[in-house]
């Protein structure tokens, strides 16, 4: 039995292998522990975390964009221009000063002030020759500016606007226009753009204020294919549009001129 024990300085080679063994795996688990760390740190940004129900989270909902406390097109002197307690805004922008092409959009505002588009746009005319700021009878432009849109009417009943309406068979006229087109029906419905007038009258007032130098009788009419006087004139099914869209509580206006200078 003693032969098969062994010597003091043989267990002391055995137990000192075996603990460098043990210090050798020890070592080899931290460097594989520091190695999936490092590979995990690294894929860090990239990777999203998974829930226990195996489905990764949607993404947050885009915050939605307010609508805009402006209108499009309409310069900060423009802007100034509308009443503060117009909610409805007709923009009739011109395509240059001395162009007879319009196009006619409606813009509402809710009660913070957020513009947004209500109708349009539409294709019109304008003056044959174009928009001015001192309008004068006869001149054959469109006045600019920002005016109040407060009464309606035509030869044909009332389409369904809420603006107080006359319907009369004096709004009528006939011959031709200044490319020859027939007049005929484009009085059939009518607003009142108020340059010159007195607001609360029917369009067929007569009453001008600055005078009759100054011009009068500014309406949106329904368009006969050509140029107007002075006048913004629309498709018949588009006024009709308009017109029942029109609300008097709203205190609508019409905001009309060339491109560049509403833009101001």
């Amino acid at each position: 039995m003693s032969a098969d024990r062994p010597s003091r300085p043989t267990r002391r080679r055995v137990l000192l292998g075996l603990f460098t063994l043990a210090a050798t795996a020890a070592g080899t688990g931290c460097s594989a522990s520091r190695s999936e760390r490092s590979m995990d740190l690294g894929a860090g940004p990239s990777r999203q975390a998974v829930p226990s129900g195996g489905n990764p989270p949607s993404a947050p909902a885009a915050p939605a964009t307010p609508p805009p406390t402006t209108i499009t097109g309409l310069g900060p002197k423009t802007l100034a221009q509308l009443p503060a307690v117009s909610r409805q805004a007709v923009v009739a922008t011109g395509d240059a000063a001395d162009s007879a092409l319009t196009s006619v959009r409606l813009w509402t505002a809710d009660a913070a002030g957020h513009w947004t588009p209500a109708g349009g746009p539409w294709p019109g005319h304008n003056g044959r020759d174009g928009w001015t700021e001192q309008h004068h009878v006869g001149d054959l432009h469109s006045p600019i500016g920002v005016f109040t849109l407060t009464d309606a009417g035509g030869r044909l009943p009332n389409p369904g606007t809420a603006l107080p309406y006359d319907r009369s068979d004096s709004f009528v006229i006939d011959g031709d226009g200044f490319e020859g087109e027939p007049l005929d029906g484009s009085f059939d419905y009518v607003v009142a753009i108020d340059y010159n007038r007195v607001p609360g009258r029917s369009p067929l007032d007569t009453s001008q204020p600055m005078g009759r130098s100054r011009g009068g009788g500014v309406w949106l009419h329904v368009d006969h294919g050509g140029p107007t006087h002075a006048c913004v004139s629309l498709a018949q099914s588009d006024l009709v549009t308009l017109l029942k869209a029109l609300d008097p509580a709203a205190h609508p206006v019409i905001v009309m001129g060339p491109r560049d200078h509403l833009a101001r």
